[in-house]
């Protein structure tokens, strides 16, 4: 009886094991942009801190006392959350009429217009204060014209000099922030949701309130967070409009530091706007991340 020898298979090559990797890659390509970051926001709020202590006598926190306690700060304080907080509303009411607008009632030259509103993100916000001071200054067009048909001899229109006219100047220049987000919102809501809702009976403002808005919610807290943020450190429009009629936080720290060169008071207002920024966007990133996740996935 013969034997049947039967072929095996070669045995399989032992497998490579893989090298262990480097883990300090890792932290050296993530180490020259956090020397940046540093070197650029760092250092400057380390250094205004630490100019804030300064004192003639050596470091403490007299400076602090005596400028968080003058009327001047309390009143620059109030002002300037003022004038963010009504302009911030006059952008987001403005924005989202216009975004509804040119989104959904096609008419001609919509096309012209939402390119108008985009150019206003790149001029400087001074060219606003000058057209304003052009049409509505005390020698303006329209007090040239209010004259010539009444015969006034003193200015009708006064406002440029007052907080209204700096928060109307800041509603024209940063409306655009709030008008550019919710035109992405509402290019990304399905037409259907409208056909369905407008085949059902149901009336344009209630498709407007009961789907339109809540698709946008996101988009306008995330644009009226911007505006928020702009208008809370706007220096520009205050300085050209609002002249020595409005102080705001940023106008005084301007006066503090370069005119009168109190370069401690400075610092502890640039350390307290500081604060009031970073409090801001913290607050909005905690309450935007809430909405987002409780927000039910089928809305």
């Amino acid at each position: 009886m013969s034997a049947v020898v039967l072929d095996r298979p070669d045995p399989a090559p032992p497998a490579k094991v893989p090298a262990p990797q480097r883990r300090w890659l890792p932290i050296l390509w993530t180490l020259p942009p956090v020397l940046v970051v540093l070197g650029i926001a760092g250092y400057p709020i380390l250094r205004v801190l630490t100019e804030s202590t300064q004192t003639p006598t050596g470091r403490g926190t007299e400076v602090w006392t005596s400028v968080l306690g003058s009327a001047a700060f309390r009143d620059a304080l109030w002002r300037t959350v003022t004038i963010a907080v009504c302009s911030t509303v006059g952008c987001l009411v403005l924005g989202t009429f216009l975004a509804i607008v040119l989104a959904f009632v096609p008419f001609p030259g919509s096309g012209l217009v939402g390119r108008l509103i985009d150019t206003i993100l790149t001029l400087p916000s001074f060219l606003i204060t000058l057209a304003f001071t052009f049409l509505y200054g005390t020698a303006g067009a329209v007090n040239a014209l209010i004259a010539e048909l009444t015969g006034a001899t003193t200015p009708v229109i006064d406002f440029l000099t007052t907080p209204l006219g700096v928060i109307l100047a800041e509603i024209t220049f940063f409306t655009p922030f709030v008008v550019r987000p919710l035109l992405a919102a509402f290019a990304q809501l399905p037409r259907e949701q409208l056909d369905v809702a407008a085949s059902l009976g149901a009336s344009p403002w209630r498709v407007l309130r009961q789907v339109v808005l809540p698709e946008a919610w996101p988009a306008l807290a995330a644009g009226g967070s911007l505006v928020l943020l702009l208008t809370l450190n706007e220096f520009g429009i205050v300085l050209f409009t609002g002249a020595k009629g409005v102080i705001t936080l940023p106008a005084l720290i301007y006066t503090r530091g370069i005119v009168t060169f109190d370069l401690p008071g400075a610092a502890v207002l640039a350390s307290v706007q500081v604060l009031l920024s970073l409090t801001l966007y913290l607050t909005y990133r905690f309450v935007f991340a809430r909405f987002t996740r409780t927000r039910p996935k089928g809305d």
